[in-house]
């Protein structure tokens, strides 16, 4: 297999000039926009939180879950999926079995 000068070599850093960086980073903060606008459709923010699509929309429905609804639609934030994420957690009772050594 030949090499071409543009392919990357393994395990070598690529190096990159400031002004080649610096436009890089505007671009990806164009595509980016403000992240804190995103907001992410049941079925988007079943993907993050591994569960279905179903479940988002009845714990929606339920009110068990923050969301914002734009219009009649129900979406959540970033920040209301990591507290789905962040209050869902069970910590063992003092008194439960020890998992076995390995």
């Amino acid at each position: 297999m030949t090499r071409t000068p543009l392919a990357p070599v393994p395990d070598q850093p690529v190096l990159l000039s400031s002004e080649l960086l610096e436009r890089l980073v505007r671009v990806m903060e164009a595509l980016n926009g403000d992240a804190s606008l995103r907001t992410y459709s049941p079925k988007e923010a079943a993907v993050y939180l591994g569960k279905t699509e179903n479940w988002v929309t009845e714990q929606i429905q339920l009110g068990t879950i923050p969301h914002t609804r734009i219009g009649k639609t129900p979406r959540l934030t970033a920040e209301h999926i990591k507290w789905v994420q962040a209050n869902g957690e069970v910590l063992p009772h003092q008194y439960s079995p020890r998992p076995f050594a390995a």
